[in-house]
């Protein structure tokens, strides 16, 4: 599969390998044709956030098995369907977003801003979180 860029136009980082998400069951947000609900989000649920797409149908938090799916628990990371994060976020659920490996065609369903609203990102230099 090509490589794919994230919202910052950078190579896509890894979501999630545990629990192992993304469409293709890589650990990345990576998207394609096939993929029509677009989880090109990288997301980390809290349980408000599970608690809010299962009232929308988008039950996160119940193991399915048959499809590999361990069902999430606050603080995982996860490869969520734009559309349905953009819905959380208009109700005033806002997941946290890692940036980095959040697909850059998640921004055909949901604004840069939005996104960098709800940004987890730690900088690549973590000594400007220290306070001195």
């Amino acid at each position: 599969m090509e490589l794919q860029a994230n919202v910052h136009g950078d190579p896509l980082e890894v979501c999630s390998l545990e629990p192992l998400t993304g469409f293709y069951r890589d650990g990345f947000t990576r998207t394609g044709p096939e993929d029509l609900g677009s989880h090109t989000v990288c997301a980390v649920v809290t349980a408000e956030f599970l608690d809010h797409q299962r009232l929308i149908g988008n039950d996160l938090s119940t193991p399915v098995p048959e499809y590999g799916f361990p069902g999430l628990e606050p603080g995982d990371r996860w490869a969520v369907c734009a559309a349905r994060w953009m819905q959380s976020y208009a109700a005033g659920v806002k997941a946290p977003v890692v940036l980095r490996a959040t697909n850059i065609a998640a921004l055909d369903d949901v604004p840069l801003d939005a996104l960098t609203e709800c940004a987890a990102d730690a900088p690549d230099d973590a000594s400007s979180l220290l306070e001195g």
